[in-house]
């Protein structure tokens, strides 16, 4: 057997690989969340910029930014592998991981400063901090062929 056509094979066998119902209900359920939450940013930025930390160069540029990755890693959740990557769902999911990890910096400024934002109580504060815990081992779960 070539190396070309293990290739293949293999290719073949992630493209063709059937994961159970939950699994695909999951990568929906996220892939809508996300292109939900993208828009949410562009329709509504000043929601967004009222909690962006002084130091973030650029907000609403960077609100913009999110918005526009979040739609497109549910976007790409939600395209079959193949249809435009050999792995579209895997590259989104990885994108949607990095993207948690970036905005780390806004939950941590209102943790540390919850006195900025009045309007928001301090519990949900705090829950928004370690909630990106789970949200990342979801969008992780979505890595793996």
């Amino acid at each position: 057997m070539s190396d070309e056509s293990a290739t293949n094979d293999g290719k073949a066998a992630i493209l063709n690989r059937n994961h159970s119902r939950s699994y695909y209900a999951g990568l929906a359920v996220m892939g809508v969340f996300y292109l939900a939450a993208g828009a949410n940013h562009l329709i509504h930025p000043l929601t967004y910029l009222a909690v962006m930390p002084p130091y973030i160069p650029a907000p609403a540029a960077m609100i913009a930014i999110s918005g526009a990755a979040e739609i497109f890693g549910g976007v790409g959740l939600l395209i079959p592998n193949g249809f435009v990557f050999f792995r579209t769902r895997a590259a989104a999911a990885w994108g949607i991981v990095a993207l948690l990890i970036a905005v780390s910096p806004v939950h941590i400024n209102m943790c540390l400063h919850p006195e900025q934002f009045p309007a928001v109580p301090v519990w949900a504060i705090w829950l928004r901090l370690p909630l990106q815990l789970p949200l990342i081992g979801w969008a992780w779960i979505y890595t793996r062929p």
